[in-house]
């Protein structure tokens, strides 16, 4: 299990830097600057600052799954047999290495111990990865999917309307 992490304190300045940076990660320095309202150098300072406290963990490109032949995406809830950190670890490393599963989440409830959001090409691909490597996986008991009709949104930027100011 991960450590808790304190919560970082930010001012108004690096607010408003990570507000733009969630929905626009190329923008430039210059750009970024004008907008928050300071010169280049002290912005590109706050940004590495904010990278290098671990608060901005990447950039990423947002890519149109259908576009590329997945069609068909899923929730899938899975329950174990055995709560125990080795049966945990050996279910996330081997999910962690289907790139269809695209996000799986620890949770809690309706006897679910894990979420996995998978993208595939259709509904034979996902009986492929089902029957052929995530029921197999040693301790999954149950396997409940739910498909996805279309998205309403996604990818929603983190508010720090929230976050205390010094």
């Amino acid at each position: 299990m991960s450590e808790r992490q304190p919560a970082i304190a930010i001012d108004r300045y690096d607010r408003h830097i990570l507000e733009i940076l969630q929905t626009e990660g190329r923008i430039s320095n210059q750009a970024l600057a004008d907008r928050v309202g300071l010169s280049p150098s002290p912005c590109l300072r706050r940004v590495r600052a904010l990278e290098e406290s671990g608060l901005i963990t990447g950039y990423q490109a947002q890519v149109d799954a259908r576009r590329l032949g997945y069609r068909l995406m899923a929730l899938v809830h899975i329950s174990m047999d055995r709560h125990t950190p080795e049966r945990f670890a050996n279910f996330e490393q081997r999910v962690a290495a289907l790139p269809e599963v695209i996000e799986c989440l620890m949770i809690t409830g309706q006897e679910v111990d894990y979420q996995l959001k998978i993208r595939v090409e259709d509904m034979d691909d996902y009986q492929r990865l089902l029957l052929e490597h995530i029921t197999p996986i040693e301790g999954v008991t149950g396997v409940h999917s739910n498909f996805v009709l279309r998205p309403v949104f996604g990818n929603r930027p983190i508010s720090t309307d929230l976050v205390n100011s010094p």
